[in-house]
């Protein structure tokens, strides 16, 4: 088999850390410097996030983080959110300082916005954490065209949870006339029924008739928890929005099922495939059983597969299936297109037939 063309960069790249800025109580963001011979591989789409790699207690430990910093602000940032047991959150909130050494795959992921100078009406949709790529895509959008505007809805805890809330402050001051902000909080009474509680499908409804027009909206974004994401976007669904106009990403995977165990119930085979993985043009050839991950059985078998999540939210183990079939037990980061195409998750994909080849440089 011929050495296909990679295109997309896996490899992880040295990142001083800059500043280590405290957003609130327990999330933080990270800025870093970007060596000079580097600058061009993390030029970034808003809404695109970082694969981090580091060691932690002696073991290594990958987690994928968004920009939240758009392209035009001339640096390089990602905001970490401390969640209990969180591993890399617990380190980057406690332990991180300036001067210290993280590696970096280059930006990617499919949850991102093409700057465009035409005119664009935006709404986004955002949890907690959620809202470090729609911020990025917030400033995009508004400094892209003059008559863009932006509708953020924002779900947090209280006032005090609120991410990037003097940013967004800052730029509600900036744009006044076209980003329009409104903050949902879960346990603080702002007065309204429709600004209290959690994002659903409920407050689509009445948020659609007084503050977007399902009809002229050029898209939705939405980052949050999976019970927010499946919610919002049925909704905004059978409110007549088009499939194609709404964008997601889950920014964790504790809502989801357990792929692990699901495996046992849902692969289609139990015998074994003859698998080729294909990276950087060279192979690696294995056996694997049809209940096991084809990431799991690549890296087993010493193949140096890109990898962060595990958990079908972020795109890093994005594969094409070249010849064979396989599987996948869960997806929240492959498009319809992309599914279609033959691309898998392979962190959540089992090999389906007796002899499977799958490329990473596609």
């Amino acid at each position: 088999m011929a050495p296909a063309v990679k295109a997309v960069d896996t490899k992880f790249y040295p990142l001083t850390i800059k500043e280590v800025r405290r957003e609130t109580a327990d999330a933080v963001s990270i800025s870093f410097d970007v060596p000079t011979e580097h600058l061009d591989k993390f030029t970034f789409l808003p809404g695109q996030y970082l694969t981090l790699k580091t060691q932690i207690s002696g073991s290594e430990v990958r987690r994928s983080y968004s920009i939240c910093a758009a392209p035009s602000d001339g640096e390089l940032r990602v905001a970490v959110k401390e969640i209990e047991g969180g591993v890399f959150s617990t380190y980057a909130n406690r332990a991180l300082q300036p001067g210290d050494v993280l590696e970096s795959m280059p930006p990617m992921g499919n949850f991102k916005w093409e700057p465009t100078t035409e005119d664009a009406q935006v709404v986004g949709w955002a949890a907690g954490s959620g809202i470090t790529p729609i911020l990025s895509i917030a400033k995009t959008v508004l400094e892209a065209s003059a008559n863009s505007t932006f509708t953020l809805f924002y779900g947090n805890k209280n006032s005090n949870s609120i991410i990037f809330k003097s940013e967004l402050e800052d730029l509600k001051n900036t744009y006044v006339d076209r980003l329009e902000l409104h903050h949902i909080l879960s346990r603080e009474d702002q007065g309204s029924d429709t600004t209290k509680g959690r994002i659903d499908g409920d407050k689509v409804i009445a948020f659609n008739e007084k503050f977007f027009d399902v009809a002229t909206t050029t898209g939705h974004f939405l980052c949050g928890p999976l019970g927010m994401i499946e919610s919002v976007t049925e909704t905004l669904e059978k409110l007549g929005t088009e499939k194609s106009k709404i964008h997601f990403e889950l920014f964790n995977t504790t809502a989801a099922i357990d792929a692990k165990s699901a495996a046992a119930t849902t692969a289609s085979s139990s015998s074994n495939s003859a698998v080729t993985v294909v990276l950087d043009g060279e192979e690696t050839h294995f056996e694997m059983k049809g209940k096991e991950f084809i990431l799991d059985a690549a890296l087993d078998a010493g193949a140096d597969v890109p990898y962060a999540c595990k958990g079908a939210v972020c795109c890093t183990c994005r594969a094409k299936v070249m010849e064979g079939s396989a599987e996948m037990v869960m997806n929240y980061a492959l498009v319809d297109e992309e599914v279609k195409d033959g691309y898998i998750l392979t962190c959540q994909a089992h090999a389906t037939s007796d002899t499977l080849v799958v490329s990473f440089d596609e």
